[in-house]
């Protein structure tokens, strides 16, 4: 994986980090039978840089390490899958320590935003201890 500078300007490559959720989907196909009908997987979705469109995600729908509103991340699941996702649960965020750093500088910058004291508290309040480093 490559660096992720913390400039927002400069993140023109792919994404460092991914969240990584488990999700099951069922099958409903017309004018057939198929068995089994519920699929479970893995599905990632890509992190967007800090500071750029997207970047609060975790903000935004996660909570404690789990998902915050369930029903409404499975129709978002679902219509990045094209399925019915029936179940789906968070599992990490998985990063390198370039992606990692910025992404603590960004919330350290505006630690209001997250009605926080300090970074370590924002992340364990969104991402719980599921946050899973790898090396670059």
């Amino acid at each position: 994986m490559a660096p992720v500078s913390t400039d927002p300007a400069a993140a023109d490559g792919p994404p460092n980090a991914a969240y990584v959720f488990a999700v099951a989907f069922r099958l409903d196909p017309r004018d057939a039978a198929v068995d089994p009908d519920r699929f479970e997987t893995t599905m990632e979705i890509p992190a967007s840089a800090p500071e750029t469109d997207g970047w609060l995600f975790f903000r935004d729908r996660l909570w404690r390490g789990e998902i915050g509103d369930e029903p409404s991340f499975r129709r978002l699941a679902g219509d990045r899958l094209g399925v019915e996702v029936v179940a789906a649960s968070f599992r990490e965020l998985r990063t390198d320590e370039a992606y990692l750093a910025a992404l603590k500088t960004a919330i350290g910058a505006d630690l209001d935003r997250f009605n926080a004291e300090s970074v370590d508290e924002v992340l364990h309040k969104y991402l719980g201890s599921s946050i899973h480093v790898r090396p670059e």
